[in-house]
């Protein structure tokens, strides 16, 4: 499984996202049941399932898939 199929199966899972919702374009505004609480369990899924903890900031600051695998990108996670 690569890095962007962990990524998505977390971000189904946490936001319960159906088939088909998950995008490179996904942004917090665009996900109803991204709200504070998911954003919270985000930063524990990244922990999870890639081994680094977000800050507080950092974990706020996650708001797109692209912020998280750019975040993730700078801890070493390759998503090629």
């Amino acid at each position: 499984m690569t890095n962007l199929e962990k990524l998505q199966d977390l971000l189904e899972d946490v936001l319960l996202l159906e088939d088909g919702q998950f995008s490179l374009d996904l942004t917090r505004d665009g996900v109803e049941t991204w709200d504070s609480m998911a954003t919270v369990a985000v930063a524990i899924g990244v922990e999870e399932v890639f081994g680094h903890h977000p800050t507080e900031e950092e974990a706020i600051a996650l708001a797109s898939v692209t912020d998280i695998i750019t975040f993730l990108k700078a801890k070493g996670v390759a998503f090629d």
